[in-house]
């Protein structure tokens, strides 16, 4: 894949160092030691903060320790620590990442949090039988501990305001923060879960069919540009990204527009010319009809566009593609990549 960021080589080796570090322990015994609405959360490792970028390796270092599937279990985690005395059965999740882990490990939570108070679509099956707990940053922490949870997984994004609170009601560990770091994100669930060699398998399972992904690209990999479109804004989305993590493993480039170490940026209608590259995919974050999707969409400078012109702009699921944030979504992901690049 060329790169034209001389700092982007860089982290990505940090990044796959920790990352193989972190597997490599699990897999032979313990594991060592620009603007959103975070109101409960914590803005340092909220896109543009502190430690925004560098959530990935620290969250590589959380884990148990003991070996994988032995409780009682002390978790370091992004909040502190957290004492499990046995595995838990009954697990309250506040974000659709979390969601999608536990599901990935064969888990069905009893309480959820989801944006929108809704889960993913694709996620819709297998937590029909869940109760929900609100917003993802309007948490209802009554319905919460109505369901009897014995963890509960978060992130210091989402929640850290309302820690200590959830502490009261079960144990919890968090995360940093949801997105880029699902990988890390993951690893953390299995060992608060003590399924850290299935989450070892599930991860090495993604990363073999992302090869076989890349393998079909490799001659001639295309840029490929992601346009959100949401209430009030358009984004386009960076290398610090859900997204910007599985076109990375795919050996996709970017354009030079979005080959930075951010989450995304953010262009008005009339900068759409920005959005252009190889493929676009795009999508919208709740009814299209309420961002400017249709009318740019409709618009000259959209339709000038090199990939429009050419027939290579497919829209994309906007639950899967940016709210996944786990293995199930990243292996949809997969699928929609081979399927529209094929």
């Amino acid at each position: 894949m060329t790169d034209t960021t001389t700092s982007r080589p860089r982290r990505r080796l940090r990044r796959a160092g920790a990352a193989a570090a972190a597997l490599l322990a699990l897999a032979v015994g313990a594991c060592s030691g620009p603007s959103q609405d975070t109101r409960p959360g914590n803005t340092d490792v909220a896109t543009g903060g502190t430690l925004f970028a560098t959530a990935d390796e620290a969250t590589a270092a959380f884990g148990a320790d003991v070996a994988p599937g032995v409780f009682p279990r002390t978790i370091t985690h992004a909040a502190g620590t957290t004492r499990l005395e046995k595995k838990p059965q009954r697990i309250a999740v506040l974000d659709s990442g979390e969601l999608d882990d536990v599901i990935a490990l064969g888990l069905t939570p009893v309480v959820m949090a989801n944006p929108n108070n809704t889960p993913p679509s694709y996620l819709a099956e297998k937590t029909a039988g869940t109760a929900t707990a609100g917003d993802t940053n309007n948490l209802n922490l009554e319905a919460i501990a109505a369901a009897r949870p014995d963890l509960i997984l978060g992130s210091k994004l989402r929640a850290d305001q309302l820690y200590d609170r959830l502490s009261a009601i079960a144990p919890t560990v968090f995360s940093i923060r949801p997105g880029f770091p699902w990988k890390e994100n993951f690893l953390l669930v299995g060992a608060a879960t003590g399924e850290e060699d299935a989450a070892v398998r599930i991860l090495n399972d993604y990363q073999h069919r992302a090869d076989e992904v890349r393998s079909e690209v490799a001659a001639a990999p295309p840029t490929i540009s992601m346009v959100r479109f949401m209430p009030g804004r358009i984004r386009l989305y960076g290398n610090l990204s859900f997204i910007g993590v599985i076109l990375s493993d795919v050996g996709l480039p970017r354009p030079q527009t979005q080959n930075f170490d951010e989450l995304a940026t953010e262009i008005s209608a009339e900068r759409i010319d920005q959005a252009d590259g190889d493929r676009i995919f795009y999508s919208s974050y709740g009814p299209p009809e309420q961002t400017a999707q249709p009318a740019v969409l409709d618009s000259a400078p959209w339709k000038g566009l090199s990939a429009v012109r050419a027939d290579h702009v497919r829209p994309v699921d906007d639950e899967v593609w940016f709210l996944g944030l786990g293995p199930v979504g990243a292996g949809k992901v997969l699928d929609d990549l081979q399927r529209l690049l094929g």
